[in-house]
């Protein structure tokens, strides 16, 4: 009898014991997967149009035409940090960087609103001399690419910048109350980085940066606090600069996704459209925004800006170019003791990504032909680069 009892007693605490083994190990990756992936995010549709810019009489072409082809591109260094080269990138709408035949030097980094690099190896990638920043879209349905694509290729290329999302304050984009985007923050930064932590997540870029668009934010602050009880964490805070007006119905911006009945947009005009007091009129309010939340000590990128009315409103080459050169000076130099970021001397904005390489439906600031020359504003983007490094050598 006695055998038997401590046999009894042996099982029980090799079941404890067990149990407590079981409770105590990670959780394998696919199930957290799964359990994000259970969580539901209630999509908001919002069937807008898209009428970012004021229709002129010229004749658009109804698709993007395709590329002709490939350029073999010579192998280049990747930008050092905090050059020049490192802080200017490019909108690739296209998604292939070899469909275009750079010039030298390039910019150092490009986005083209997927995450799919078009590299095809770790070797294409650092030959081209230019880093990739990944962007996820939210879709009706969800993340896109959906969270088991996210975390494996998160897990096969550690410590890139991630971005969550485009533009989710416009209708035509993607589309979001700020408690469908919270929820979406959410499945995506656990994701990348229970994949990587060494990965940095960065916020969708708002399309401009205004009171408005700014309760915007702070709407989504408060509905990730209120469904997931802590702080959103970001570690790469991202806006665009474009000046537009933000009227319902109305060329421009519109207003966000569950702030219908908004009195408060701007009303910039096409005028202001180039105005660089109003991007820096921007970047200022951000950083004062980031600072008044306690994060003043994280990057800020300008993931979009350029000029997107059409050339018939007086929007000529050499308007876009003075603009562009104009930006990189004010952007390169602006700083600010109170609101910058430290590690990067102050300066208020870190990186920033012209758009774009060219878009049948916003081509005026296009940076090459359809057979992927080179235009006027390619050559001063490159140009530019060239004089400020010679400069400082």
């Amino acid at each position: 009898m006695q055998d038997f009892a401590r046999r009894l007693l042996l099982l029980v605490l090799i079941g404890v014991i067990t149990v407590g083994w079981l409770g105590a190990r990670p959780a394998s990756p696919w199930r957290i997967l799964a359990r994000l992936e259970a969580i539901p995010c209630t999509a908001f549709v919002s069937n807008a149009p898209e009428t970012l810019v004021p229709s002129g009489e010229a004749q658009m072409p109804e698709k993007q035409e395709r590329a002709t082809g490939l350029f073999n591109l010579a192998a280049v260094a990747m930008p050092v940090p905090y050059s020049l080269r490192w802080r200017i990138g490019v909108g690739i709408p296209d998604g292939n960087p070899y469909v275009f035949d750079w010039m030298s030097p390039r910019p150092g980094w490009y986005l083209n609103w997927s995450t799919n690099s078009f590299t095809k190896s770790d070797e294409k990638a650092q030959a081209l001399g230019m880093e990739f920043a990944p962007m996820l879209r939210l879709r009706t349905d969800g993340l896109h690419p959906n969270l088991a694509t996210i975390y494996r290729q998160a897990q096969a290329r550690p410590g890139m910048v991630w971005l969550v999302g485009n533009e989710p304050d416009v209708r035509w984009q993607d589309d979001a109350t700020p408690a469908e985007y919270a929820c979406q923050y959410y499945r995506a930064w656990h994701t990348i980085k229970l994949a990587d932590p060494t990965a940095q997540v960065a916020i969708g870029g708002i399309s401009q940066v205004t009171p408005l668009r700014l309760r915007y934010l702070d709407a989504v602050l408060a509905s990730y606090a209120e469904q997931f009880g802590k702080p959103m964490s970001v570690d790469v805070w991202n806006i665009h600069a474009f000046v537009l007006q933000e009227k319902a119905g109305e060329w421009g911006v519109d207003l966000p996704p569950g702030f219908e009945g908004a009195t408060d947009g701007l009303l910039w005009d096409v005028e202001d459209h180039d105005d660089l007091a109003l991007v820096e009129e921007q970047v200022r309010r951000m950083r004062g925004w980031m600072a008044a939340r306690g994060e003043r000590d994280k990057p800020l990128y300008i993931t979009e800006y350029g000029i997107l009315i059409p050339a018939e409103f007086g929007f000529t080459p050499s308007r876009v170019i003075n603009f562009m050169v104009g930006s990189f000076d004010l952007l390169e130099n602006l700083a600010d003791e109170s609101l910058g970021y430290p590690q990067d001397e102050n300066r208020l904005v870190q990186r920033w990504v012209w758009f774009s390489t060219r878009y049948f439906l916003y081509p005026t600031g296009d940076l090459f032909t359809t057979e992927g020359t080179p235009l006027p504003p390619l050559r001063a983007l490159s140009g530019y680069i060239r004089a400020y490094s010679q400069a400082i050598e």
